[in-house]
C-alpha cells in the first residue's frame, strides 16, 4: 500500500458549491502545512458539472459569496474542470455535493451516487501506483459511505476497497454567510477506512484547519456527529417555536421570556424562527430514514420536525388574523416581505419558509412584494417564480410589512424609515425580534 504524499499530492473536489469552493480555495493557497512547518506544493482541480458556475469561477466571481475578496485572485489559477477525465489526475478526492430529501421526506442520494460513479470512473483511469483516497463530506446518514457510495466506486473502478483505494468521511461545518466562523475557524471531524488511512486524512486536514481537527472512532460515528448536530438544533428550535406558539395564545411576549429566562447561567439561548436551508431541515430526516430501516419509529425527532416545518403556515395564520382585527382585507392587503433567504446576510434559499409563508399569503389574495438585497433575481424567479427586488421602494406604504429574515441591511432600518414604509393603521410583524419596540411590532 502506497498513500499518497502529503506534501505534493493532487486534490481533487467534486462539487463547487458553499462547502466545496471553500475548500478548493484553502486547500489552492496553503503552502505551509500548520501542523509541520513543511512547504506544500499541492495541485487542485475543482469539478463541477454547471459550466455557468465553472465559467464565473474562472472569472474570479463567486455568487455564494463565501469567498473573501482577498482570495478571489486565487481562483482563476485553480483548474476548474467538467471532464471527468481529468480527474484521472487526482491522488485525493472530497466530495461535496448536496444530499436533498425528495417530496416524501425521504433522503435523495442521487448526486452522492452520481458523484460516486463519476469518480470510480476516474480512479479506474488513473496510471499512478499511489492508492487513491475517496473522502465524503456531503451529509448522510450512518453507513452511507460505506454501504452506499463504496460499492458503486468498486463497480465504476473494478478496483477492491481497502486494498486497491481507501475512504474517508468529513462532515461539512460550513455556515453560510458567517464571517467569524469559516471554514478554517471550525474544528474539522476526521475518519478513515483503515487505522493508517484515518491518520493520514486527520494529517491531511490539519494541513489548513486552524481550529484543529478530531479524528473520529470510525467513518459511520463521523456521519452520526454530523446528523446529530443539526437535529439537536433542530429540536431545540422546535421547542421554543411551540413555546412561541403558547405563549401567542396567552399574549405574552416570547422574545421577553426568553430575555428574562436566559439571565441563568445554563439556560440555552435558542429563539423562534423558520426552520429551512440544506441542514437543519433536512438532516434529521437522514436519521430518521436510516432508524425506520433498521426498525425504529423515531418519535421526538419527527414531532420536532412536524413543528418547524408547519411554523411559516402559522404565522401566515397569525399576519391574517391581526389583519382582520384592523380591519384590513387580506384580498386586498398590500404586503411587504423582508428577506427571502433561508437565513440572514447569504443569498442561499435552498428550503428557505419564507416561500410557504408568502404562498399562504397569496393564496388569500394578498398582493406580495418581496425585498432581497442578498439573491440574485433571475434565480429567484426561476425557482420560485416571485418577483424579487434589491431595494426597499421609496415610492409606496404597505398595509403590512414582514421581517422574515434579520439580514444586516434590515436591522440598520430607523424607526422613521419603518414608519415611512406602514399605512396609517398597518401592522409590522417582526419574526426575529429587531423591529423597534416603540413601533409596537407584533412579536412571536
Amino acid at each position: 500500500m502506497t498513500l499518497p504524499d502529503h506534501a505534493t499530492c493532487t486534490i481533487a473536489i467534486i462539487g463547487l458549491g458553499y462547502v466545496g469552493l471553500p475548500l478548493t480555495v484553502e486547500f489552492a493557497k496553503a503552502n505551509i502545512c500548520l501542523r509541520t512547518g513543511l512547504k506544500l506544493n499541492r495541485k487542485v482541480i475543482g469539478f463541477d458539472i454547471s459550466s455557468v458556475r465553472l465559467d464565473e469561477l474562472r472569472a474570479g466571481i463567486d455568487n455564494t459569496n463565501e469567498i473573501r475578496a482577498s482570495d478571489l485572485p486565487l481562483l482563476p489559477n485553480i483548474n476548474f474542470t467538467n471532464d471527468i477525465s481529468m480527474l484521472s489526475q487526482a491522488d485525493i478526492y472530497i466530495v461535496t455535493v448536496p444530499t436533498p430529501i425528495d417530496k416524501a421526506k425521504r433522503p435523495n442520494l442521487v448526486p452522492l451516487e452520481t458523484a460516486s460513479s463519476s469518480v470510480g470512473s476516474a480512479i479506474r483511469m488513473r496510471t499512478s501506483t499511489v492508492n487513491p483516497i475517496i473522502i465524503y463530506e456531503s451529509t448522510v446518514f450512518p453507513g452511507a459511505t460505506e454501504d452506499v457510495c463504496v460499492p458503486i466506486l468498486e463497480k465504476e473502478s473494478g478496483l477492491r476497497f481497502n486494498k486497491d483505494f481507501f475512504c474517508g468521511y468529513s462532515p461539512e461545518r460550513v455556515n453560510p454567510g458567517d464571517r467569524s466562523r469559516t471554514l478554517t475557524d471550525i474544528t474539522k471531524v476526521t475518519s478513515g477506512s483503515t487505522i493508517m488511512v484515518a491518520n493520514w486524512i486527520d494529517k491531511f486536514y490539519g494541513s489548513i484547519i486552524k481550529a484543529g481537527t478530531h479524528q473520529a472512532s470510525s467513518i459511520q460515528v463521523a456521519e452520526a456527529a454530523k446528523v446529530i448536530e443539526n437535529t439537536q438544533r433542530d429540536l431545540n428550535i422546535a421547542l421554543v417555536n411551540e413555546l412561541s406558539i403558547v405563549f401567542r395564545k396567552m399574549n405574552i411576549d416570547t422574545l421577553d421570556v426568553l430575555e428574562a429566562a436566559g439571565s441563568k447561567w445554563n439556560f440555552l439561548p435558542f429563539r423562534p424562527g423558520l426552520v429551512g436551508g440544506h441542514c437543519i431541515g433536512v438532516d434529521p430526516y437522514y436519521l430518521t430514514h436510516k432508524a425506520e430501516e433498521i426498525g425504529y419509529h423515531p418519535q421526538l425527532i419527527l414531532a420536532g420536525r412536524r413543528i418547524n416545518d408547519g411554523m411559516a403556515y402559522w404565522h401566515a395564520d397569525e399576519i391574517i388574523m391581526q389583519l382582520c382585527k384592523l380591519r384590513i382585507a387580506i384580498f386586498d392587503a398590500n404586503i411587504l416581505i423582508l428577506g427571502i433567504t433561508f437565513k440572514e446576510n447569504c443569498p442561499d434559499i435552498r428550503n428557505t419558509k419564507v416561500l410557504d409563508l408568502i404562498q399562504r399569503l397569496s393564496s388569500y389574495g394578498a398582493t406580495i412584494k418581496v425585498v432581497d438585497p442578498y439573491i440574485d433575481s433571475s434565480e429567484a424567479l426561476s425557482q420560485a417564480s416571485i418577483e424579487i427586488t434589491k431595494d426597499i421602494p421609496t415610492n409606496q406604504s404597505y398595509d403590512a410589512i414582514v421581517l422574515a429574515v434579520p439580514h444586516r441591511e434590515f436591522s440598520s432600518l430607523t424607526s422613521d424609515k419603518w414608519g415611512s414604509l406602514l399605512n396609517s393603521n398597518g401592522l409590522i410583524f417582526d419574526l426575529k425580534g429587531i423591529v423597534p419596540r416603540e413601533l409596537n411590532p407584533f412579536r412571536p
